[in-house]
């Protein structure tokens, strides 16, 4: 029996209007949904309330079990769960099978954390038992986006579940089925309770509700850079905590002595993985002068052999961008940087929302795109002379997500690591990576810092307690 019936998805148990669910490769309609309005919110966070108290109380085994149960069950239901990350997001087969991984290895991870010590024991100046110990926040309100839906819902949904809370998702209506609804039903299907997990695709108006709203005190948010000042702005009005995880223009760094052989791969990966459309994905490619010609026309030529299609029908490489939208943007910058002197190395154009694999050459500060997040597969390459001049390029961006440094010396690579701010860092290997074990965020105009992975998210989804136990009641002097 299939997990997702889109028979079920017409409850009209949400106010706002149907939505119809598109594949972005063909146009076609794929199922319809409800949208969330922002009248939606209130009475989701309530009934989350409500029920996260009992959750909250049970064994910690047993909302481990849940969350085991619920990893194994994105396993089990591979194929319908691919097809719809597929289809809904354009995500090629081998992207939609590592969300599916990355999904149950979130939740394996997050069960883990139900077990997890739970506080300290503290001297005290008194004659008491003095402890810590971490309580679940409540109820998290969890703002995920379209390119990487399932994985950017997952990773907040799975710990703060695991550690006792309820969730309030609202994911983007691009990706309403395989970023939303599809964790409501393996989550239902693992045994989960009651209103404990609430899905509410729809736009800015419910997120914003989802923000203000004095039950839900802590908010996960991933998405633009734009988007997550105003999110954070407003949790700060409401005196709530927003765990921020933004854009980014990720540099690749590629010294003297790197082979290219090996690199270019690397390289090519880093910036048309899933259309580009990837916060981490590799932005400003600052190439060694002695490699820099052979670089960009090694990576055109990689470029122009890939393969851009429908990634349901047929075996590409990359496929569509989400929307015309996206599109416009994508292509705007590209010609706008072209009008402001670059070189279209490779690329350049597109066929509906396949947009072809870009490489730009002869971009310095002022190239729109070398500038600015494409978030398209658009790769700009600029040349170096020295480490210290590599290190000013790498380092002057408001951004600060992940580096990648290619070079036969890993000391030097880790040196040079040192001197570049950034929340994440790759020593031989693109900017591109993810592991439910590890920390993730950025710095600056990429996040609030490391949220996810082991202790950042008991530190995401739980606040400290402070207890004090005495045998008798405590004297004053009045």
């Amino acid at each position: 029996m299939p997990l997702l019936d889109p028979k079920n998805w017409q409850s009209r148990t949400l106010s706002g209007p149907r939505y119809t669910v598109t594949e972005p490769a063909t146009g076609d309609p794929l199922g319809i949904v409800d949208l969330a309005g922002a009248a939606d919110v209130g009475p989701a966070a309530e009934a989350a309330r409500a029920a996260q108290t009992d959750w909250a109380r049970l064994p910690h085994f047993v909302r481990a079990g849940v969350l085991r149960k619920a990893g194994d069950l994105f396993t089990a239901h591979a194929d319908e769960l691919r097809e719809w990350i597929v289809r809904e997001s354009g995500s090629i087969p081998g992207k939609a099978d590592f969300e599916l991984h990355v999904a149950a290895q979130e939740c394996y991870e997050a069960a883990a954390l139900a077990s997890r010590p739970a506080g300290q024991v503290l001297p005290s100046e008194a004659p008491r038992l003095s402890y810590t110990r971490r309580v679940p926040v409540g109820v998290v309100g969890v703002i995920s986006p379209f390119n990487a839906p399932l994985i950017l819902s997952i990773r907040s949904v799975a710990p703060a579940l695991a550690l006792g809370n309820a969730v309030v998702l609202k994911p983007d209506p691009r990706t309403a089925v395989c970023g939303g609804l599809a964790l409501a039903a393996v989550f239902a299907e693992a045994g989960l309770p009651d209103d404990l997990l609430h899905i509410l695709p729809g736009g800015a108006e419910t997120g914003a509700a989802l923000v203000a709203d004095p039950r839900v005190p802590v908010i996960s948010f991933t998405g633009s850079t734009g988007a997550g000042r105003v999110v954070g702005e407003a949790a700060g009005r409401h005196l709530k905590r927003a765990h921020l995880e933004l854009g980014g223009n990720s540099a690749l760094i590629v010294l003297e002595d790197a082979d290219l052989d090996a690199v270019i791969s690397t390289a090519a990966w880093g910036s048309f993985f899933h259309q580009g459309q990837i916060c981490m994905t590799t932005g400003r490619h600052l190439v060694h002068a002695s490699l820099y010609e052979e670089y960009v026309e090694r990576l055109a030529a990689k470029a122009d052999a890939l393969a851009v299609g429908d990634p349901h029908r047929a075996q590409v490489h990359l496929g569509p961008l989400i929307d015309g939208g996206q599109l416009a943007k994508v292509h705007g910058l590209v010609e706008a940087s072209t009008a402001a002197g670059a070189k279209l190395a490779a690329g350049g154009r597109h066929e509906d929302l396949f947009y072809r694999p870009t490489v730009l050459a002869g971009v310095d500060d002022d190239t729109p795109a070398y500038a600015e997040e494409v978030f398209g597969p658009v790769a700009p390459v600029r040349a170096f002379g020295t480490l210290d001049e590599a290190t000013a390029l790498a380092a002057r961006s408001s951004y600060g997500l992940s580096l990648g440094i290619v070079t036969r010396d890993a000391a030097r690579g880790l040196d040079l690591a040192e001197r570049v701010p950034t929340g994440i860092v790759h020593i031989n290997d693109q900017t591109v990576n993810d592991e439910a074990v590890a920390p993730f965020g950025g710095v600056a105009a990429s996040g609030t810092g490391a949220r996810f992975g082991g202790d950042a998210n008991l530190e995401a989804f739980t606040d400290v307690r402070w207890t004090t136990v005495r045998a008798d009641v405590a004297p004053y002097p009045f």
